[in-house]
């Protein structure tokens, strides 16, 4: 073998065991134990939307993340770690909340998540600390009172990657569909005429409701949309700190005093509270 070979030969040698190395590191730190390693560094890193309001949405003066989420995850934090304990966010949307768990990038998605038997396959969930439903934005005075006066004409707006597309595939199938990367952008798709109707949970479409008086939820819920904290599947010790947590904060008060923050009484009758411990 020529010294050209033998460098060549030596040098892709060692680029494959950096990649797998690289990979087995890249393992080790999704699969190891959060329970165990917040002991040692109280940190529990949180993914979270920064464009939901009510939910997770960026304050543009502070410069940090707020919402009912954000809250809940931070009560969370503390029953877990104690007053030293910190929740650090990291932002997520419907397409990169489950990769970035996987990676180990967070420890747990609170994110406007619905708990299907779809994503039961790839994480695990907490018990339910928010009950929503699948509900329609639209114009005030539009024709569309129903999910059932949806037809062909019609275009709904929907953010890819979640539960929504699917629902109104079922119960609109005649319904043209678009697709947007985030609520924000659908919204003014919305606004700009690109659709009759934006759809996803109510409790999402009740935030932009309430900063846009020109346009009203209609016809209530037509799908039970159950909220769940994500966890990667392993991680058994922590999601069972985490519904201990949910538990306490139900009895102690903590999660009412949230919610009533969040979704104060003139609006806990379109934004179901229903949380089940």
């Amino acid at each position: 073998m020529s010294k050209l070979k033998k460098i060549v030969s030596f040098l892709t040698f060692a680029l494959l065991v950096g990649i797998i190395l690289s990979g087995c590191e890249g393992e080790s730190v999704a699969n190891k134990n959060i329970a165990t390693r917040i002991k040692e560094d109280p940190v529990i890193t949180w993914g979270v939307k920064y464009d939901t309001r009510l939910f997770g949405m960026m304050n543009v003066k502070t410069r940090e993340v707020e919402g009912f989420d954000i809250d809940i995850a931070k009560a969370i934090t503390k029953e877990i770690l104690g007053k030293d304990g910190k929740a650090e966010f990291v932002e997520v949307t419907s397409k990169t909340r489950i990769p970035l768990l996987k990676n180990g990038n967070i420890d747990a998605i609170i994110a406007t998540m619905t708990i299907t038997e779809e994503r039961k396959e790839q994480v695990d969930f907490s018990d339910i600390y928010f009950d929503a439903g699948q509900s329609l934005l639209v114009k005030k005075g539009s024709p569309i009172k129903s999910v059932k006066d949806l037809t062909s004409k019609d275009t709904v707006l929907a953010v890819k990657g979640s539960t929504s597309t699917i629902n109104i595939r079922k119960y609109a199938p005649e319904a043209k569909i678009l697709e947007l990367e985030n609520y924000a952008e659908a919204f003014t798709a919305l606004q700009s005429g690109q659709g009759q109707a934006m759809t996803t949970d109510n409790a999402i479409l009740l935030g932009m409701a309430a900063e846009n008086k020109n346009y009203e939820l209609t016809a209530g819920t037509f799908t039970n949309e159950p909220y769940g904290i994500a966890i990667n599947k392993g991680q058994t010790d922590f999601t069972d700190e985490v519904n201990a947590a949910l538990r306490k904060m139900h009895d102690n008060g903590t999660y009412d005093k949230i919610f009533e923050k969040w979704f104060p009484k003139d609006a806990a009758g379109r934004a179901e509270k229903g949380a089940q411990f």
